[in-house]
């Protein structure tokens, strides 16, 4: 049975009504794509050069082209922003709402408007959807989050005839936050792109960011290292412990991955992070030492640019209501993971 014709607040379309409405492809100008999004082979979004993701493995060359982190950014007076939405394939999980692994969602000056909610059945891939935003009067800078776990290849944004549009109001942290870690990091599980905690964060802290999470397939291996060094950021986040197969191929990699940025770049914060528990066995300790073990060879280098984030002081509750199934968080966990790097991440902007 259709719930769609039970309650027609369940029910989803695959097309909207466009009469009134002006559309552009999110590549044109005034609008600004933010995360680190560019366009690759075969027509693909990819958020990691496709050389380096080759480089690094098959898992992470597959995940690069998933948007997560992705944003699409500008200013309007319009009442109703739309969708029309494209992809080159799906990411449907039993445990994972497709609103956050296919859909997006908007924000209009911070606050959000709504979630552009995917269909299940997309027979041509594609769906179209529209939200009201506001009066028609005032002007807001718009953000769309992309999904988190899908190959969008196209997406055009639809207006109100005549309404205005330009650029967005620059983020006040304009250098990105960059993000290296596990499908955590990547935003499994939450129910909406705005969701993920780094989502959070940019709204926090008005700070625009680049996901580097790679769901399973994040182990610090050299070539995406290498890449991580290299990038213009602000701060980078480690969060990558539980890919890493063994405790000797962590203790293996995290040292050598922190020794490979510091030297790249002297003076960037860098915060070591560790998956949010609920229950700490023995192996999740063992985990949490080795990457501890590094902050503190750091700091007893005379590294005043490194910080530690021990996930039991901010995330207990965890094993509770705080995960799906156990691993990934919930909305509510990954809010909380936010809170937990506030403070941090405030501090280091203020100095």
């Amino acid at each position: 049975m259709d719930i769609g014709q039970i309650d027609k607040n369940l029910a989803v379309d695959l097309t909207i009504d466009k009469s009134g409405l002006k559309f552009y492809s999110f590549e044109d100008e005034p609008f600004r794509i933010y995360g680190n999004i560019k366009r690759g082979e075969g027509g693909l979004l990819y958020r990691l050069p496709r050389e380096v993701a080759a480089a690094t493995s098959a898992g992470v060359l597959a995940l690069s082209t998933n948007t997560a982190g992705g944003r699409v950014r500008f200013r309007t007076n319009s009442k109703r922003v739309a969708i029309i939405a494209k992809y080159d394939s799906v990411s449907i999980m039993p445990h994972f709402p497709i609103t956050g692994s296919v859909g997006l969602d908007v924000y209009a000056d911070g606050v959000f408007m709504g979630g552009y909610v995917p269909p299940v059945k997309m027979p041509n891939k594609a769906y179209e959807s529209v939200l009201g935003v506001g009066d028609g009067i005032k002007e807001q800078t718009i953000t769309i989050n992309l999904p988190l776990y899908s190959n969008l290849t196209e997406l055009y944004i639809g207006i109100d005839e005549g309404a205005a549009l330009s650029a967005p109001t620059p983020y006040k942290h304009e250098k990105p936050i960059v993000y290296y870690g596990s499908s955590i990091t990547q935003g499994g599980c939450a129910s909406r792109p705005g969701n993920c905690y780094q989502a959070h964060l940019e709204r926090l802290l008005d700070s625009d960011y680049i996901n580097l999470g790679f769901s399973g397939n994040a182990k610090g291996e050299e070539a995406i290292v290498n890449y991580i060094a290299s990038l213009d950021m602000s701060i980078f986040v480690c969060d990558y412990d539980h890919n890493a197969p063994t405790l000797e191929h962590l203790e293996a990699t995290h040292m050598p991955l922190y020794r490979k940025v510091r030297a790249a770049q002297p003076h960037l914060p860098i915060i070591f992070m560790t998956r949010p528990n609920g229950t700490l066995t023995q192996n999740r300790l063992d985990r949490r030492a080795i990457i501890k073990k590094t902050y503190d060879t750091a700091v007893s280098e005379g590294d005043k640019n490194v910080y530690f984030l021990d996930p039991t002081e901010h995330t207990p509750f965890m094993a509770d209501e705080g995960t799906v199934e156990g691993c990934h968080p919930t909305d509510l966990g990954f809010y909380f993971m936010a809170q937990g790097l506030l403070p941090i991440l405030k501090k280091i902007i203020e100095k």
